[in-house]
């Protein structure tokens, strides 16, 4: 005991002073070493913003769990020419982070609309549904009515702000539809998809309703099929389907919005007034097929641009809807290329905004069933095969890694989806298989679906935590780890705080 006290005295004595500064260490010279002292005198540096919110900016690359953020880290990093995992990201930048749960009040593993329903109202909810409290049944027509949850975009609203949404999916999908909409099921885009002699309105029909009551001041994404009556074509070729004869983006242009439908358009656009941006008939391409149609980044930049202003202020709901669209097809190379699309719109954001009076948050609604395969040395391609650790150096050694089947294998892969190694002999029934004997230039297509276990068509979600990143007033809030819907509160505590 007495050992312990004079030890204990010693360290408090050396804190009190300079002298643990002066603490000899062999690796002081180290740039590791270096490195991180340099990191805690910046973290030491930081002291808590305690502003009133003028803004809100929330990102949100759906189904970006802690996975596919490594790999979109790797794959930037080693585009620009280094080993990819030392690179930093945009967010990985901001000073506040934390953990988030993401399971919701029926489902262990959840989907989108509950999810971003969380962060848009301050609760959880069911699977499957948009707005709702956990009294609203899943598909009851009524729900609606009686359990729909007041936004933050329809507080804020009220507050004199601005809202606007930017989506690379379409406009009525889940996470975009959780900024204005509430619906007992996701999928009721349009008309179509109602139930009949449903009291609730479609998705679509509810965006109209929020530009008609001024909550919404900025749109662009994707899925003109559900804002168009059937038998119309759109600018591109696609087919309407709405069967109650409503153009809603006739309704919306006659309430003084402009409607742009490609990058030429965009570009052409007034910033000064209401837009409205529609770009596919469905979800926008793919950052690795995008032509014809802006970027993330210019849409984010267009949002700003348009709804800074308002000297109230704005909120803004940034989604890179296709990063889990690229996990759910099991395909690594959208998945990555899609986040450097989602890190370069973040990166854009902070440049035009200043974070003394704006709260930045970028999280993902949900993680996936991805992994990453071992050991690895340093500098493997994230979309590639796994090449051996160099024992002597740095780099890996450029010998693929193989199995006890003395096959190679991917870095990254899933636990199930399309890429499985299993198929069903359609005589027997039966589903056997083996793993392919895979090449470089096999696996680094940017059409290669990683190999899976399980056979699905589409590979699932998984309920693993993610994380939220923050910078701006209250985001040091953000810390250990939280139930996904403390972010609303957050952005509340924000946009109130005297």
């Amino acid at each position: 005991m007495t050992f312990r006290i004079a030890t204990a005295a010693l360290i408090g004595a050396l804190l009190a002073t300079s002298a643990l500064a002066e603490v000899a260490v062999s690796q002081k010279d180290s740039k590791w070493y270096t490195d991180a002292q340099a990191r805690i005198d910046e973290l030491a540096a930081v002291t808590n913003n305690t502003n009133r919110a003028k803004n809100v900016i929330l990102f949100v690359a759906d189904g970006n769990g802690v996975g596919s953020n490594y790999a979109t880290r790797l794959w930037v990093g080693q585009k620009k020419g280094g080993l990819g995992d030392d690179y930093v990201l945009p967010q990985e930048m901001f000073p506040n982070l934390a953990l988030v749960k993401t399971y919701t009040t029926n489902g262990q593993t959840p989907d989108s609309s509950p999810t971003a329903s969380a962060m848009n109202t301050g609760v959880k909810s069911r699977n499957g549904t948009v707005n709702l409290d956990d009294a609203g049944d899943y598909e009851d027509c009524n729900a609606a009515a009686k359990a729909g949850l007041t936004t933050f975009a329809e507080i804020v609203s009220d507050m004199g702000k601005s809202v606007g949404i930017v989506t690379t999916a379409r406009l009525t999908h889940a996470t975009p539809a959780a900024v204005y909409a509430k619906s007992a099921h996701r999928d009721w885009e349009d008309d179509t998809k109602l139930p009949p002699n449903c009291a609730q309105k479609d998705i679509a029909a509810q965006m109209v309703d929020a530009v008609n009551a001024g909550t919404l001041d900025f749109i662009m994404g994707g899925g003109r099929q559900h804002f168009l009556p059937n038998g119309i074509t759109d600018d591109e070729g696609g087919e309407g389907r709405r069967v109650d004869d409503r153009n809603l983006v006739e309704e919306i242009k006659a309430k003084g919005w402009q409607y742009v439908w490609n990058d030429e358009t965009a570009k052409a656009a007034d910033l000064t007034k209401p837009v409205l941006g529609i770009f596919e008939s469905s979800h926008m391409k793919y950052e690795t097929d995008r032509t014809g149609e802006p970027s993330l980044a210019e849409m984010t930049e267009m949002a700003i641009k348009n709804l800074s202003a308002n000297e109230q202020g704005y909120y803004l709901e940034v989604e890179a809807g296709r990063v889990d669209h690229a996990n759910h097809d099991g395909n690594m190379h959208r998945t990555v290329t899609d986040g450097e699309a989602f890190g370069e719109a973040i990166a854009k954001a902070v440049s035009m905004v200043d974070t003394n009076e704006t709260l930045i948050i970028v999280t993902a609604d949900h993680s996936h069933a991805i992994n990453f395969n071992g050991y690895c040395g340093r500098g493997t391609p994230i979309t590639g095969l796994c090449y051996e650790v160099d024992d002597h150096g740095i780099e890996h050694t450029g010998k693929p890694s193989v199995g006890l089947d003395g096959k190679p294998y991917t870095v990254a892969g899933y636990l199930n989806g399309a890429g499985s190694i299993l198929h069903e002999d359609e005589a027997t029934k039966a589903w056997s298989g083996s793993r392919p004997d895979l090449t470089q230039e096999q696996v680094t297509d940017p059409d290669y679906l990683q190999q899976a276990l399980i056979p699905l068509t589409s590979e699932t979600h998984s309920g693993e935590d993610v994380a939220v990143f923050s910078t701006g007033p209250w985001s040091h809030l953000f810390r250990g780890v939280i139930e996904q819907n403390v972010i609303f509160h957050v952005m509340m505590k924000a946009v109130t705080s005297e």
